[in-house]
Formats: C-alpha cells, structure tokens, sequence
C-alpha cells in the first residue's frame, strides 16, 4: 500500500502511455477490440484518480502525494510531480472526460488504431501539466499535447469545407483549422520558453516549489537589465502564451475554426480540458511567480476578461452553426475564469480573492462538463442530419424527446440556471470581482444577459417551432452508448448545483494554502 500511495501520480500519469502501448500490439484491422480495449483501460486513470481523491487530505498545506528523481543535475531540473487541491480538481475532470469521449468515439472508422493512441498520448500530456512541478517539464508536457490534438483534427475532423489561404489556394477546412490550432498556441509559447529558460539561469533552478520563494524575492538586476524590468516581461511572456490558450479576446480566432472542424471527442477534450491548462498556468505560475507584475496589470486582465464574456457570447448568438455557436460559448465562459483571476491578483490576500479565486477553478471544472456535454449532444444530433445549420432543424423535440429535454438540461446548466453548476462558480466570480472591479463586473452582466439570448436561440431553433418534415421517420432517439456518455455529465452538473461543498472544500482549502 506504501509502494501504490508513493508512486500514484506516477501511475496516474504513466497509465495513458501502457495504453497507448497496448494498442500498438493489437493487429489494426480489429477496430472493435481497439475501441473496447481504449474504453476499459482510459477507465484506469479514472479510478486512481477516484482513489487519490479519498486519500488526498484536503487541510493538509502544500504539495501531496510529490515524486522527485533528479533529470539533470547541471541546470537543477527534476522530474518533479505533486498535486494540491486546484490541481487534484483538474486531473479528476481530465479523468473523468477521457472515457467519456473514447466511448463517443465508438462511431470512428477510419484508423481505429491510430486515433485511439493519439488520445491516449493526448491525456498524458494534460495530465503532466497538472502534476509537474518542474518548470521545464510543465513546458515539454504543455507543448506535448499540442501534437495529438493537431492530427486529431487534420486526419479525423469534418471533411466538408474549404478554406481560401494565400493566393486564393483552397485547402480543407479541417487542414486550415488544425494548422491555425497548432501555430497560434505554439507562437504564443515562444515567449513562454524563453522566459522560462531565463528564470532557470537567473534562479539556478527550475522546481516550482523553489522559485516561488527565490524567484519572487529576486531582487538583483538580471542580465545588466532591472529586475522589474526582467519580470514584468517575463509577467507577459508567461500571461501571453495562457491568455492564447484558454482563449480570450483578440486571442481567441484560433478556437471556434478548431472546434468546428474537430470530431465531437476531440472538442470534448479541447473545450473540456485543453482550455483549462491557459487558466491552470495562470494559478500555478503566474500568480505565485509575479505577485507584484499580476496586481499591477490586473486591470488589463480584467478588461480582456470582460471583453471576452461580452465578445464571445454575441458571436455565439449570431451563430447559425450549432458547433460554432458551443465553440464561441467557450470565450464568453473562461471570461468569467479570468475575471476571477484579474481580481483576484489585484486583492491578493482578502477575502474577495479567495472567493473570486475559488470561483475560478470551480468554473473550470464546471465549464469542463457543461462544454464537453454540449459538444458531445452537438455531435448526437450531427450524425444523424449531418448538418450543423440551426435553420435545418426546428421542432426536433416532439421526434426525439429524451435528446430534447438531455439538451434543454445540459443548455441550463450552460446558462447558469440556479441549482445547477453553472451557477455555483460564476456566482462566487462575481461576488469576489465585484468589489473589485465593479465597472468592470456590471459590464460583464451584459455577457450575461446574451448568453441567456445565445442559449435560448439554440434551443429555439432545434427543438421548437414546426416539425421539419425532412426529419419525419428519419431521425432516431439518443441511444444507450449515447446516454452512457451524458448522464455522468448530468449528475455531476446537478450535484454540482445543489450540493458544491464536496469540491469547494477542496478547492478552498488549495486557494488559502497558496494564496
């Protein structure tokens, strides 16, 4: 028992990759035995992560569960893992969404195979952000992901569409949107390792742990340039290459092309996790690392949030593709993610902090089901009408009822109807902003309001109105497989929404601990 409590996050972490080797020893043309075999082991992960929940010890301060062994001693970089209550939250959802969206995957054709490794190799790397506290190692496994998401898109996304580039070439929709996917977030990156690499040379170190305190109290010019100088930086170079990823406004072009074009697994993960890590940088480096850079440009954070929540839920209601319309939800939602983090920055140490501060990670892991359901129910309904026009569908209730009222719910739990988990975190956001930046969180009250208007237009136009008859006996009800995927999603959104203490106190205690 020592041995598995000693080594879990490792187990946790490296599981993905067994299963990654188990796939390549199965002969490929069995495209059945793959998708059972990627269902029954991506449930391996899940349960050791059910398992350290129960033993991770919420009023315990700091790191639990570490493992170190020295990479390479002359630059003083570690494999160095650990997990605290923000991250504990994260590696659940990223656990929990992984079998969910293998088992909607089940539809997949096409080199079976191959698709199931990527998405395995895909879970590894997200989950080595959430446990690496070595910052070189957080920057191979940030970097890492991008590669399985890219070729998700480019060989297994929609193939309908073109796309005009230079010189008026066409390309495939989906060629276009996994090269923007993959050099937009990259770009961003390049600041990210640079600075990374300078904090190492100037610090002597690269485990996060140490450089919260070195790092911060740093007080010495650095390369024949001041130190607030050398930091406020490096305080962009990191907010950058976060902003880009979770994204906001203007950074945010590259999302809704990738949503589109990816399969309805691979927006399942992207919405549900891959965002997150842009948030998670931003509480496990850049709040810590730049205490002083974060209060000071806080307003510019909080003015991009808001521009986001107003940005992303206009775009989203002037939708007319389904997808699209889920993918620009995303911006309008991690808004509220970093409208908790501006404010929290700039009232470091009070109690309209935590509360901001617990309201975003809880939105995290909130947006995370609600995003993942909506593209999954998304999906549903594609693959039966194959189209995503919300002009196409109308009165689709009366004809698949149980789809409908699994929407209506699922969309609630989006807009952020009381009792659901919606709710829950942007509520704590918005108590915590409002002292804060009170202009800023009224403003955002309009993103609010049209983000009941995006929702209910989507529910509108494919649930309600006149039957359209090219959809009479020819549309069939969500099936087994199907509701297999979303009532786990259901439950832990109403859980969530009348009962949020069992996440919170994790969550709160990680926020007092650190911050």
């Amino acid at each position: 028992m020592d041995f598995f409590a000693d080594h879990l996050l490792f187990l946790i972490l490296l599981s993905p990759v067994f299963s990654a080797v188990v796939h390549l020893l199965i002969p490929g043309e069995l495209d059945n035995l793959h998708r059972w075999t990627a269902f029954v082991l991506s449930l391996i992960p899940l349960v050791l992560s059910i398992v350290l929940w129960f033993l991770f010890i919420p009023s315990e301060p700091g790191y639990q569960f570490q493992e170190m062994y020295v990479w390479y001693s002359p630059i003083n970089s570690s494999f160095h893992i650990g997990v605290d209550g923000i991250s504990l939250v994260l590696v659940l959802l990223t656990t929990i969404l992984t079998p969910l969206a293998i088992l909607t995957s089940f539809t997949i054709t096409d080199r079976v195979k191959a698709y199931m490794i990527l998405f395995f190799l895909l879970e590894m790397g997200m989950l080595g952000v959430f446990l690496s506290l070595d910052l070189l190692f957080f920057f191979v496994f940030w970097e890492f992901g991008l590669v399985p998401m890219y070729f998700i898109i480019n060989q297994w996304g929609s193939e309908k569409g073109e796309r005009e580039v230079w010189g008026g070439h066409k390309v495939k929709a989906r060629t276009y949107a996994s090269f923007k996917f993959m050099i937009v977030t990259m770009v961003g990156s390049l600041g990210l390792l640079l600075a990374i690499q300078m904090i190492g040379v100037a610090a002597g170190t690269f485990d996060i742990l140490v450089l919260t305190e070195k790092w911060v109290s740093l007080d010495k010019s650095t390369f024949n340039i001041p130190i607030e100088t050398v930091k406020a930086i490096a305080f962009w170079a990191f907010a950058i290459a976060f902003l880009v990823k979770v994204p906001v406004w203007p950074f945010h072009t590259w999302l809704p092309d990738a949503h589109t074009e990816a399969p309805t697994a691979g927006s399942m993960l992207l919405a549900g996790v891959l965002l997150k890590l842009g948030g998670y940088g931003f509480l496990r480096l850049v709040l810590p690392f730049y205490p002083e850079e974060s209060k000071y440009f806080a307003g510019a954070l909080a003015f991009l949030a808001v521009a986001s929540i107003i940005h992303g839920a206009l775009a989203a209601w002037g939708q007319d593709d389904f997808k699209r319309l889920v993918a620009y939800s995303s911006v309008n939602h991690m808004g509220f993610v970093v409208l908790g983090i501006a404010a929290a920055a700039f009232a470091y140490g009070t109690i309209d902090a935590t509360i901001a501060l617990e309201g975003a990670v809880l939105q995290m892991f909130n947006h995370g089901l609600s995003a993942a359901g909506m593209f999954f129910l998304v999906g549903v309904i594609y693959e039966r009408t194959h189209t995503r026009s919300l002009k196409e569908f109308s009165g689709l209730l009366s004809l698949i009822p149980v789809y409908g009222g699994i929407l209506i719910f699922t969309s609630m739990a989006s807009l952020g109807l009381p009792g659901l988990n919606g709710f829950v975190s942007e509520f704590l956001v918005v108590r915590g902003a409002w002292p804060v930046f009170t202009i800023y969180t009224a403003l955002a009250m309009i993103g609010l309001f049209f983000t009941g208007a995006y929702i209910l237009k989507g529910i509108k136009m494919t649930l309600q109105g006149p039957i359209n008859i090219r959809w009479l006996n020819h549309l069939q009800e969500i099936n087994s497989r199907e509701l297999f995927v979303i009532i786990p999603l259901m439950i832990l959104m109403l859980w969530i929404g009348i009962w949020p203490a069992w996440i919170l106190s994790v969550i709160n205690y990680a926020v007092m601990s650190l911050y």
